[in-house]
């Protein structure tokens, strides 16, 4: 077998995963980061305790892929959440299954998946350059031939860019990837911030400043067309929404004219509108001489109560007992559909991942290299593919990391 000389750029999710399955190939790699050390941006996933994949198979996951999830068949199928469970297992790291079916490191350390994947890459004989930003590729004759770092230039055989996005530029993802694949002759889609908060319009949600809704539905239509649902946890924040299906509603729609869009938040989406009018009739019963909004305290958050009446058109000090069948059937109607108006999304430093990027037509799906440079690798986050929150990003990333660093051999 002849041993290749490789460079990956970028020391995350990705790049660790590819090193080390090049090295495990019988192939010479060294690792760039411009970082201090290894994986910055995974210290940051699930708050610090790293929400790594999703107990789902294959077909299950694509489903929750927003951009271009056929593209990445072959490599969720090659590499899938099962596999991956089992890799950091094999690597001594144990995994924990979480509500959500989301997979957690079960020391509850992000900075214990990091060492795992490092420990994989230097058992390998994975070399690591830090504090060596890489400023450029370069490629004679379509065929990659090497890179220029700031401190000098290196030969290559094969050169795999697991650069991340534009997202949290503090950990070191400032968009380097999307130049190199440029300067290489790739289109780039246009990026935009994926799985952040959303801006809502109006200022309603002020009063309800750091209310935490569980067990809510969030609906989201385009131009009057339903999209998706999402169910689980969302916060009322200072900018408008956030928490885990408003981020996952904004990847849905970052690339959508705004002004079309409605979410529509379903607060009590275990009960059906007749169930929920017998369960304010007993409530009414209860407290029959006291004002709708006290007696509504039994049944919603006291922060939302306000906006609920007055979208109903009831006002708060309405005796429970002149309260008409058509006062609760209104009520019942925004308790099931409190519309939002999205303004805008959240900023790039806020956004957990950057969607758009390499353009995945240019790309092959089954081994990530580019279709127009030989030896030109791009996986992960530079890539124009994102999904909804829960672990299938970190997914993303060891799958086609995998497949890149699988598929350099003889």
């Amino acid at each position: 077998m002849k041993m290749r000389n490789i460079a990956v750029i970028g020391a995350g999710a990705a790049g660790l995963v590819a090193a080390y399955t090049a090295a495990a190939n019988g192939n010479s790699v060294t690792v760039f980061e411009k970082n201090e050390k290894c994986g910055k941006k995974i210290y940051l996933t699930g708050k610090g305790r790293c929400n790594v994949t999703h107990d789902c198979a294959p077909d299950e996951f694509l489903a929750n892929v927003v951009s271009n999830s056929k593209f990445l068949t072959s490599s969720i199928y090659n590499f899938s959440p099962e596999k991956c469970v089992r890799f950091f297992k094999d690597g001594g790291l144990n995994l924990k299954l979480e509500r959500g079916a989301r997979y957690f490191p079960v020391t509850d350390k992000a900075s214990d998946v990091t060492r795992c994947l490092e420990n994989y890459c230097k058992n390998s004989g994975v070399k690591f350059k830090f504090n060596e930003k890489v400023v450029n590729l370069t490629i004679l004759q379509s065929t990659m031939s090497g890179i220029i770092t700031e401190k000098g230039s290196y030969n290559f055989d094969a050169v795999i860019v697991c650069t991340g996005g534009i997202s949290y530029p503090s950990t070191g993802s400032t968009g380097d990837g999307f130049k190199f694949a440029e300067y290489a002759g790739h289109n780039i889609v246009p990026l935009k911030q994926g799985l952040c908060g959303l801006n809502i319009s109006g200022n309603y949600y002020l009063q309800m400043q750091g209310l935490s809704l569980k067990n809510v539905r969030l609906s989201i239509y385009n131009g009057g067309k339903f999209l998706r649902e999402f169910f689980g946890e969302m916060l009322f924040t200072h900018f408008g929404i956030s928490g885990p299906i408003a981020l996952s509603a904004s990847s849905l729609i970052n690339r959508f004219d705004l002004n079309n869009v409605i979410l529509s938040l379903d607060l009590k989406p275990a009960l059906s509108t007749e169930q929920l009018d017998k369960r304010i009739l007993r409530d009414f019963e209860q407290y029959k001489n006291k004002s709708i909004s006290n007696c509504l305290k039994e049944l919603l958050p006291a922060a939302i109560i306000d906006e609920m009446l007055k979208r109903s058109g009831i006002l708060p000090e309405k005796k429970v007992n002149s309260v008409t069948k058509e006062d609760r059937a209104r009520l019942i109607a925004v308790i099931k559909n409190f519309e939002m108006r999205v303004k805008s999304l959240r900023d790039f430093s806020e956004a957990i991942i950057t969607a758009g990027g390499v353009d995945v037509k240019e790309i092959n799906p089954k081994t990530m290299e580019s279709k127009l440079i030989k030896g030109l690798y791009f996986c992960g986050e530079v890539l124009d593919v994102d999904a909804f929150t829960g672990g299938f990003n970190l997914q993303i990333a060891f799958s086609t990391g995998f497949a890149a660093g699988n598929s350099i051999k003889d």
